[in-house]
C-alpha cells in the first residue's frame, strides 16, 4: 500500500458550489435544513424513488407521490476516484463519488468523505454527512457508518 492510498481523500468542502433547485424537489432542501434525509414515495407502488421528480417513475402521476424521511444508511454499490476534476474541484483532488444504494432501496451518488482510497470498497456500509452550504441548507455525502458519531 503507497502512502497517499491510505491518506484521507475527498478535502472537497471547500468547493464552491451552486444548486440547481426545482420546485417540486423543495421538500427535499428543506429536510436538509434540519439533516433529514427525505425521499419521494409511490404510494400505488410501494416504492421509492430519487432523484426528486415531479411525478412518480412508476404510475406517472404526481397524486400518488408522498415525502419520507428515511435514515440515509446503505452501502457503496459503486464508486469511482475522481483524479482529475471540474474546474470548481481543481486542486481538491483525488475525491472519491460513490453510487450508495440506501436501505430503502434507492441509489445516490454522492461525494464520500473521511476515508482513505484503500478502505473504499463494494459493500461498505455508509451513513449520512451533512455539508453546510451557505443558505442554510446541507449537501449529502457519505461517510463509512465506523465513523458516525
Amino acid at each position: 500500500m503507497s502512502e497517499s492510498s491510505s491518506k484521507p481523500l475527498n478535502d472537497t468542502f471547500g468547493v464552491k458550489r451552486e444548486v440547481r433547485r426545482y420546485g417540486f424537489s423543495r421538500p427535499f432542501w428543506e429536510g436538509t435544513r434540519e439533516k433529514k434525509l427525505l425521499i419521494q414515495y409511490c404510494r400505488k407502488t410501494g416504492k421509492y424513488q430519487h432523484y426528486p421528480r415531479p411525478t412518480s417513475i412508476f404510475t406517472g402521476r404526481r397524486r400518488d407521490l408522498e415525502w419520507r424521511e428515511v435514515s440515509g444508511k446503505g452501502e457503496v454499490f459503486s464508486y469511482t476516484i475522481a483524479r482529475r476534476g471540474m474546474p470548481a474541484f481543481h486542486g481538491h483532488e483525488p475525491y472519491v463519488v460513490a453510487c450508495v444504494t440506501l436501505d430503502v432501496g434507492v441509489n445516490v451518488i454522492a461525494n464520500m468523505v473521511h476515508c482513505a482510497a484503500d478502505e473504499v470498497r463494494i459493500g461498505m456500509k455508509v451513513a449520512p454527512f451533512w455539508l453546510p452550504l451557505a443558505d442554510g441548507t446541507h449537501l449529502l455525502m457519505f461517510e463509512p457508518e465506523r465513523s458516525v458519531k
